[in-house]
């Protein structure tokens, strides 16, 4: 065993060599001219953030000389400490005390001070003089002012740019001093085509199709080719999953099955249909307040009732019912509006211009529910909970015919309603505890975002779905297409995903987010049109290839020059291998399945009671079912999944930790369904092959796995290894009996159990390949 891994470790080495990609710290940006018009958000308060705050910002406990440089009020208010001085004099640096100091030789005068480790660059030191000379004027944080659609940059390389995000992204560019890749060759663009629209490889059929007399026709027509798919459904409801933590279990010590899964095929149904984006966010969050709601709208509502639920004795019920609200409120603020708005469930946000009253406000739309907070234990549990509907058979052939039932019994589904004869009040809750009620809250939301107007809007959860998606909501489209952004290219256009707030990442390109949103918004929420957008680009279309120069100043890809190669997510690597294999089930919805996984591993974390004490792996056809559809246990996500960055589904999720780990090789040389797939496609392919045309089957294997033909080096190391694999089995046929045993599938009695097992093995290390696991 130990000479076969070192023997695939070499032949991989042979494979991979000269792919990864080095980082290295060094950013561009030194050698930045200092701008004709300082803006405060974007040039100015990056630098006060990081030099100044720290000791002249919100935290009160650290604050020195009580100066505060983050509230404008203040900053021009006379120093406290020095009457007759002022840390900034609008339109005039050299009577403005923040100037002396940043310039001041002197060390024991110079901010910030030497001890504090802190330097600013003299550039920074020239964008403050420049934004007090130009009146130092603060502005609201950036994020909080309706985006305007931007007028296009001026542009000299017309030939390149095929839309305008190549205008933007090209004009960042040349701003920094880099160039765009040359397009990438046909093969590579189909196989990111299909990874980034239905998260699955080509087939052969498909990359016959598509790369015979490649054009742009041929591109665009597999781009529409691709959103017309029932997998672009899947792959675009894979986020949503993260977004709205779904499981398949309650959570907490007991941990029962629940069935959430309807709510699951609404989001697939949703997508496939291009749903326009608000009605997606209204129903979810107010689809049961309509005037007469369909069985289809109150479905969306169980977005809501995604969070954990606990089912053990002797808890105290007011307790959990408010951590139940809580999660909808914060699940609701991340996902949509992209604000840590949890921050203020405390004490007022500290960085952000959230109090702890704004908090409560939001927190009383989901507070009027009957829910409670423990409706049973364990023993007497339902996997739907008050509120809940079930969806017969009936309505199902002929209202929700998206929904795929396993069988003809009723589905119980948890969703959203409002209290019928009453509203309960709201208070702020006193460092968060749920029974120390103080001041009383109606519901509202927060001033610095957009007033809620009560003339316009419902003070209920309809209400505050329609102040969501209004289009002078500063956030809501915003976040929305850098959610899609960051998928396609890797690294969001503001990289903090999940915050756009004072403590997150600035955007890369401030101009085209805008732009991007506004075009979002007038084109009616339509998400397919935007995807279609971004991937239509030449920027979209360049190559991955990277030179010294790129690798030195731009290691992350902020602006843009090249393709980025990302590593793909759990569910979609398991993908890839089972669609290459031609094992994969393309069944679209219904519940989930349990896979193959090691022993015990519910068993030893169990409370001993309810129906998933012990884990009851299915078979046949679900085995080979997509990602998206594996069981979530949450106290026990599936272990495979998790090694490689898989949310664990306990809080909303939008952006997936990015590790390399040795864990990560274990799964892919042990996991019994990447050797499945391995022996599956190779006695798929004996069978249709002769032994001796290895040329043949090393091709089929590549198209297969990589949408690509395999070159002249890589077809030598290959066919070497299989004959060395070949011998080896030849003299251990108890091996390859073993080897070939892997997994419920069939095993071909018109096989030769040797030649199986050797190319199993070939297959085999082309799935450990990094080029399998990441996406070009």
């Amino acid at each position: 065993m130990v000479r076969n891994i070192l023997k695939i470790g070499l032949c991989v080495g042979v494979l991979i060599a000269g792919c990864g990609e080095n980082k290295n710290e060094v950013a561009l940006g030194q050698n930045f001219k200092v701008p004709k018009k300082v803006d405060f958000n974007f040039h100015v308060k990056p630098i006060l953030s990081d030099r100044c705050f720290a000791c002249h910002g919100p935290d009160e406990n650290a604050r020195e000389a009580s100066l505060r440089l983050d509230i404008e009020e203040d900053a021009f208010a006379a120093l406290k400490e020095n009457p007759g001085h002022f840390a900034i004099v609008a339109g005039d640096p050299e009577q403005s005390e923040l100037i002396r100091r940043i310039e001041a030789a002197d060390i024991s005068v110079v901010m910030p001070p030497a001890e504090s480790g802190l330097v600013l660059s003299d550039y920074e030191k020239k964008v403050l003089r420049k934004w007090i000379e130009q009146g130092g004027e603060y502005e609201s944080h950036w994020a909080f002012i309706k985006p305007e659609k931007q007028e296009l940059p001026s542009t000299k390389d017309h030939k390149w740019v095929r839309n305008n995000v190549d205008v933007f992204v090209l004009d960042k560019m040349n701003e920094v001093g880099l160039k765009p890749n040359p397009e990438a060759e046909s093969m590579v663009l189909i196989n990111r085509l299909f990874l980034d629209l239905n998260g699955l490889p080509p087939s052969v059929e498909d990359i016959e199709k598509y790369s015979t007399d490649w054009s742009d026709t041929k591109y665009e027509a597999l781009v529409d080719d691709l959103l017309s798919r029932p997998a672009y459904g899947e792959k675009m409801a894979l986020h949503w999953m993260d977004a709205a933590r779904y499981a398949d279990s309650y959570g907490y010590q007991d941990d029962e099955m629940r069935s959430q899964w309807p709510w699951r095929d609404w989001v697939i149904h949703a997508f496939n249909e291009n749903m326009s984006y608000d009605n997606f966010i209204t129903w979810q969050l107010a689809g049961d307040l309509f005037p007469d709601p369909t069985l289809e709208q109150r479905i969306a509502t169980a977005f809501n009732r995604n969070h954990k639920i606990t089912e053990e004795g002797g808890v105290i019920p007011e307790e959990y019912r408010v951590t139940y609200v809580i999660d909808k409120t914060n699940t609701y603020s991340t996902s949509i509006l992209g604000i840590t708005m949890e921050c203020a469930q405390c004490h007022d946000h500290k960085y952000d211009p959230f109090s702890q009253e704004d908090y409560y406000q939001l927190y009383s739309f989901f507070n009027n529910t009957p829910e409670v907070g423990i409706e049973a234990t364990v023993d007497n549990s339902l996997p739907g909970k008050i509120p809940y509907i079930t969806i017969t058979q009936g309505q199902r052939d002929s209202l929700v015919d998206f929904i795929n039932a396993p069988d003809t019994n009723g589905i119980m589904l948890s969703v959203m309603e409002d209290l019928k004869d009453s509203i309960r009040q709201t208070y702020i809750l006193d460092r968060g505890l749920y029974d120390q009620h103080g001041k009383k809250v109606n519901p509202g939301t927060p001033e610095s975002i957009m007033p809620f107007d009560l003339s316009e809007y419902r003070a209920d959860r309809l209400g505050l779905a329609e102040w969501t998606v209004s289009k002078d909501n500063p956030l809501t489209a915003r976040v929305f297409v850098n959610h899609i952004w960051g998928k396609i290219f890797g690294r969001g256009i503001v990289a903090s995903v999940e915050d756009f707030g004072n403590q997150g990442e600035l955007p890369s390109h401030p101009q085209l987010l805008d732009h991007l949103a506004v075009d979002f918004m007038e084109s009616g929420w339509d998400v397919k049109q935007y995807l279609k957008r971004l991937v239509m680009s030449a920027t979209y279309r360049q190559s991955s290839t990277m030179d010294n120069k790129k690798l030195k100043h731009d290691p992350d890809n902020i602006y843009l020059s090249r393709s980025s190669r990302t590593r793909l997510t759990a569910e979609i690597i398991r993908d890839r291998l089972l669609a290459s294999s031609g094992l994969l089930n393309r069944e679209i919805g219904g519940p989930s399945y349990k896979p193959y996984q090691p022993d015990g591993i519910w068993e030893v974390t169990s409370s001993g009671r309810g129906s998933l004490k012990n884990y009851v792996q299915d078979h046949g056809s679900q085995l080979y079912r997509r990602g998206l559809y594996i069981f979530i246990k949450l106290t026990v996500p599936p272990p495979n999944m998790l090694i490689f960055d898989g949310s664990n589904r306990d809080l909303c999720e939008l952006e997936r930790a990015k590790t390399n780990t040795p864990l990560q090789a274990l799964v892919m040389m042990n996991d019994p369904i990447v050797l499945e797939c391995s022996r599956v496609m190779a006695q798929t392919l004996l069978q249709n092959s002769r032994i001796d045309s290895m040329d043949f089957i090393l091709d089929e294997v590549f198209l297969r796995t990589l949408c690509r033909h395999p070159s002249p080096k890589e077809k030598e190391v290959l066919a070497d290894y299989f004959q060395d694999e070949l011998q080896r089995f030849t003299d251990k046929p108890a091996e390859a009996k073993k080897f070939i045993s892997v997994g419920e599938y069939p095993l071909a009695n018109d096989v030769k159990p040797t030649e199986l097992a050797a190319l199993m093995s070939v297959i085999h290390l082309v799935y450990n390949l990094e080029e399998t696991l990441v996406k070009i």
